[in-house]
């Protein structure tokens, strides 16, 4: 297992929408070690596969206190997002340094790929349904701060910017 290196933004990879999961194999397994290193590292609630340029629909997720419940998903599709919107402060290890608060649905309902090759079916709620979306956005060659208006995307990226040079 190992913790590997998050690509920095504006790395191409990260706005490139990733490659559905054919079948789950001892390789995938791997990766997903390796990415629940990483997210630990950080320390962070999520990772996508992408953010460290493996372009393949891989996600994680831990929202617990304790650790080492993270959530294996491979294809992960929203099936159905609450209506009531939550504010969460959201940040990424591939542009550190800034975050932004993003309102997004409070509880979501998920299907994906699981750990077996099953096809699994979960709620999350709160941090983890914040989480789950924002991995998902990343699947799909989005970041979060896309979800800002254009003022307050260009001045975050200025400031990231300013951190990093």
């Amino acid at each position: 297992m190992t913790v590997r290196d998050c690509l920095p933004w504006p790395d191409k990879r990260l706005r490139t929408k990733a490659v559905p999961v054919e079948e789950i194999t001892d390789e995938i397994r791997a990766i997903w070690d390796d990415m629940i290193d990483t997210m630990e590292a950080m320390p962070g609630v999520g990772l996508a596969a992408p953010q460290i340029g493996v372009m393949l629909r891989l996600a994680v997720v831990d929202g617990s206190t304790q650790r080492g419940r993270a959530v294996r998903m491979a294809n992960p599709e929203i099936l159905h997002s609450s209506i009531e919107l939550r504010e969460h402060d959201e940040a990424s290890p591939n542009l550190p340094g800034v975050s932004a608060t993003i309102k997004r649905p409070r509880a979501v309902t998920v299907r994906f790929l699981n750990e077996y090759g099953q096809i699994d079916r979960r709620d999350f709620v709160g941090v983890e349904a914040t989480s789950v979306q924002h991995q998902i956005d990343h699947l799909n060659g989005r970041m979060y701060f896309d979800r800002l208006s254009k003022v307050k995307r260009d001045m975050l990226l200025r400031k990231a910017r300013k951190m990093a040079g």
